[in-house]
């Protein structure tokens, strides 16, 4: 009679080792979800909502830290005016940010 109690014993405790195995493995794509991912998608998204609202005559500086006003614009190029005479043109995706005017 034991030995029947030790092999349901057994039968049970390898199934809870599988999902013993597959918690943390699990818990821990939950954390790095919520402290990794959504945060860097949020991020990516504002950042893409900034770069498709650039208009003529903004304010902006580049990845490289490059401070000019916009004078031309297409889908992948910007063309920046940095002082009356240089324009210097530029990928879309280099522009870092864009600076307000209402300092």
């Amino acid at each position: 009679m034991i030995e029947t109690f030790d092999l349901a014993a057994a039968a049970n405790g390898g199934s809870g080792g599988i999902l013993g195995l597959i918690l943390p493995f699990v818990l821990m794509f939950v954390i790095f979800y919520f402290l990794l991912i959504r945060p860097q998608q949020k991020k990516q998204k504002t950042r893409n909502a900034m770069l498709s609202a650039l208009s003529k005559g903004d304010k902006v500086v580049t990845i490289g830290g490059l401070h000019g006003t916009i004078v031309e614009i297409t889908d992948n190029i910007v063309v920046l005016k940095v002082n009356d005479v240089t324009k210097l043109t530029f990928d879309r995706n280099s522009i870092s940010h864009s600076v307000s005017t209402d300092a």
